[in-house]
């Protein structure tokens, strides 16, 4: 399969830069597979097309505070930007540095804060870079005196303010520090919205995926097949498998909100259920062919094109009715992307 196979035209208007008014001001498009059906509503109205006994499945995971500004070289001249990913020891951080040759092997990083100081001690397989912390250094202070939400590059810098994107490009249930991007989806339910499901008899549970690297690498192969996925860790707790695993056996609807959620929850109902209260990792990729045996509806935003996102999705609905669905989108404006509007596909 070719990834030019997920390619279509977004004029630049269409890209949010900033978030709706309100989490739930969004609009919302509905499609019906059984059907072949696209409904037009408004996000705040999701509970419409929900019945009670669904089980909405949400990703819990915290956006890290991760984006941060630095110099390095002998006078502290050269400009760098860290995007911290993951800690893989007591004062080890992977991370992406930008702009690459500011950051090579041997550097030594200062942080906009002098007291923070880390030395890039080796590169990653997926470009990076990992940093070794000076012994003392509190990441976490550092993150939260000084660093700013890692908001993709297609919002502008004029889109950007980092009050509100601290707030709004976190969920309003986010508990878990972890992830380097936001559920987006997820980004929709206020807990007002999420208080009038629970007593339309939705029941909702959570899982936690660290969103990371995996998610948001673009698909630069020309095979998408022989693209490689970054592994995320996941977890979910024996509440929520229970909880799952009994609603199946009552034939009711596993709704998943986010590519997140989907992936967690397809990776842990595998041939084989994984164990509960663990951590696990995974890198699944999922292409049009899968068999989906977890989830049974998706709330999504609209994704990029040629994006591990938009396959997993055009998996689920069917990519020619997908982008029928993405086509009818961008004829009635719909807003794209993390700060975008929202797709329900039943």
């Amino acid at each position: 399969m070719l990834t030019s196979e997920f390619d279509f035209v977004l004029p630049r208007e269409l890209i949010a830069q900033t978030p709706a008014p309100e989490r739930s001001a969004s609009r919302l498009m509905v499609l019906d597979r059984g059907r072949r059906s696209i409904e037009h509503s408004q996000f705040s109205q999701v509970g419409t097309f929900l019945r009670p006994g669904d089980v909405l499945v949400v990703n819990d995971t915290k956006v890290l505070a991760a984006r941060l500004q630095a110099r390095t070289g002998k006078e502290r001249q050269k400009k760098v930007e860290i995007l911290l990913l993951e800690k893989i020891g007591d004062c080890r951080w992977t991370c992406l540095a930008g702009p690459g040759r500011n950051a090579k092997p041997g550097e030594r990083i200062v942080f906009s804060d002098p007291a923070f100081a880390a030395n890039v001690i080796d590169k990653t397989d997926f470009g990076g870079r990992v940093l070794e912390f000076d012994a003392g250094v509190d990441v976490d202070k550092l993150m939260k005196l000084h660093g700013a939400m890692p908001l993709p590059p297609y919002i502008a810098a004029e889109g950007r303010q980092a009050e509100r994107d601290l707030e709004r490009y976190q969920t309003v249930f986010a508990k878990n520090p972890g992830a380097v991007a936001a559920p987006t989806a997820a980004l929709h339910f206020t807990e007002e919205l999420l208080e009038q499901l629970s007593k339309s008899g939705v029941e909702i549970r959570k899982v936690t995926l660290h969103v990371g690297l995996g998610t948001f690498r673009p698909v630069k192969t020309e095979q998408v097949e022989d693209h490689v996925m970054h592994e995320e860790k996941f977890m979910i707790s024996a509440e929520t498998a229970s909880a799952i695993l009994h609603a199946r056996e009552k034939k009711r609807r596993i709704v998943a909100v986010g590519t997140t959620s989907v992936r967690a929850l397809e990776s842990f109902f595998g041939e084989r259920p994984l164990e509960p209260d663990r951590w696990h990792a995974t890198k699944m990729f999922i292409l049009p062919g899968y068999g989906f045996g977890a989830v049974d509806a998706l709330i999504t935003n609209f994704h990029l094109p040629h994006s591990t996102l938009l396959m997993l999705v055009s998996a689920f609905a069917g990519k020619e009715f997908l982008f029928q669905a993405y086509a009818e989108a961008i004829r009635n404006r719909y807003r794209f992307y993390s700060y975008g509007d929202a797709m329900f596909i039943i």
